[in-house]
């Protein structure tokens, strides 16, 4: 089947080169406009971290109440992903993509210019509903004008780079946004990004959608965002006041019913949401586990690192977010050169290699302890452990996108993309909590890395389990033009 995309042969970088691997001045405008988006977005999940207690003193925001600046951007991101994902598909992926940016836009200013908590989580959420939209149609996007093989690797892999980055250079920039001028200033940053990158859009983004428009399965949105938005607030309020609570209790059961309910909903449905036949392809399946938990987990690390770094080591803010700006540096070097050993091994080997990697790095950080040269153990192990995990974002994109037809590429990259949201959402609460309830912080903080390092380990080997041997050859990287 064919999907309407009257721009992609202009755009596709099969136009310019044999293999694919050259990009034409117009291909990488269009790489800019969706990888800016989606750097946007990343930074959107950490560039407001550090500036929380200044935030909560300006606007009269209690302690308890500020998890509401995170959870009011985590839950419509999360929750909606889906949903939007399929709306792209059947009414037009550039039509959502331009929408998502211009209601992140106009809800950064929002944030900005708040004057009392309601108009911040307001615009907070508004973020959300607008990163719910961008990200999955961008990245259907990106793999629809980019064809399977090395064109779509490298633009993957320049994607999955910024992705990374951009959640690290969020937590520098809202340290130093903060000190030199005010919280206000992490939000108006956001909304330059939208006005830089909404202008350019519409001239250059092929428009494309499945051709025919069977009926969107209502009862199938309902029960999936249902479920999502009641489990991503369970575990995002259990991040604070812990498992006890008699509604996070309540709002879990009901998540795990409404998807229960979302699977059986979808078994019957005549042009279900998610198409269950996808759910068991074995790429799909896995290649999400082995997402969740790279995501998951990493963002753990880096959130029991800052404690540490700060309440054991006793480093300022700045300098904490010199050594995570460290780290993303060497996530960038990852970026480049995922693709050329993703293109020598494959998806599915440098998945399984990287989870590998990232837990045995992770490891090492249970050596930390309170003597000051512990910082470079710290800022070596968590660059490296990032360098593995950049390259299980990569990898694991590509094994769940890798043989989907293009009319599908939107429910296959809104699972990616619900696993990224999810990933990152739950690791804390799940693992974090630990670290922050313990009367011995140093004790918490190894505890958390020793079970991190644990669970990465055992998912290396239940998604080369899962997934088999890959009887595909790999591509020499050579004959791809990425050496």
């Amino acid at each position: 089947m064919a999907i309407d995309t009257t721009e992609t042969t202009s755009a596709s970088p099969t136009a310019h080169s044999p293999l694919g691997t050259r990009l034409s001045t117009r291909d990488k405008l269009v790489l800019f406009v969706l990888c800016a988006a989606q750097f946007m977005v990343a930074l959107d999940f950490s560039v407001l971290n550090v500036a929380l207690p200044v935030l909560g003193k300006d606007l009269g925001m209690s302690q308890s109440a500020l998890q509401w600046a995170v959870t009011a951007f985590a839950l419509p991101s999360g929750g909606f992903l889906l949903l939007f994902g399929r709306i792209g598909d059947l009414y037009g992926r550039r039509r959502l993509f331009l929408t998502g940016l211009a209601l992140f836009g106009t809800a950064s200013l929002l944030a900005t210019f708040a004057w009392d908590p309601a108009s911040f989580l307001t615009g907070r959420a508004l973020q959300g509903l607008g990163a719910a939209a961008i990200v999955p149609t961008g990245m259907s996007l990106l793999t629809t004008t980019f064809p399977e093989g090395p064109a779509r690797d490298r633009a993957l892999g320049i994607s999955g780079t910024l992705l990374s980055l951009g959640f690290t250079v969020g937590m520098v920039a809202g340290g130093v946004l903060t000190d030199v001028l005010s919280w206000r200033s992490t939000m108006g940053l956001l909304s330059v990004f939208a006005l830089i990158v909404l202008p350019l859009a519409p001239g250059l983004l092929p428009e494309s959608r499945t051709p025919d428009r069977p009926r969107l399965d209502v009862p199938g949105a309902v029960t999936v965002t249902g479920g999502l938005l009641a489990l991503i607030y369970a575990l995002s309020t259990a991040a604070e006041r812990g498992f006890g609570g008699t509604d996070v209790i309540v709002t879990l059961v009901a998540g795990v019913l409404l998807l229960a309910a979302f699977v059986y909903v979808e078994s019957r449905a005549h042009a279900p949401l998610v198409s269950l036949p996808m759910l068991r392809r074995r790429t799909v399946a896995w290649g999400n586990l082995g997402g969740l938990v790279t995501f998951s987990m990493m963002s753990t690390v880096v959130f029991v690192l800052t404690l540490y770094l700060q309440e054991t080591l006793g480093l300022s803010a700045f300098e904490t977010g010199l050594v995570f700006g460290v780290q993303g540096v060497m996530s960038a070097v990852a970026g480049v050169y995922a693709p050329k050993v993703i293109g020598r091994f494959g998806a599915r080997r440098t998945l399984v290699g990287s989870l590998a990697g990232q837990g045995l790095f992770v490891a090492g950080l249970v050596l930390l302890n309170a003597h000051t040269w512990s910082v470079w153990l710290a800022t070596a192990a968590i660059s490296l452990a990032s360098m593995c995990h950049l390259g299980a974002i990569i990898s694991y994109g590509l094994t769940v996108t890798s043989g989907v037809p293009d009319e599908e590429q939107g429910l296959a990259t809104g699972l990616v993309t619900s696993t990224q949201q999810v990933g990152i959402t739950i690791g804390i609460p799940l693992l974090g909590v630990l670290a922050t309830t313990s009367s011995d912080l140093l004790a918490g903080v190894h505890t958390v890395l020793a079970l991190d390092a644990v669970i990465v380990l055992a998912a290396a080997v239940l998604v080369a389990t899962g997934l088999g041997r890959d009887r595909s050859r790999p591509v020499e990287a050579e004959a791809l033009g990425l050496r």
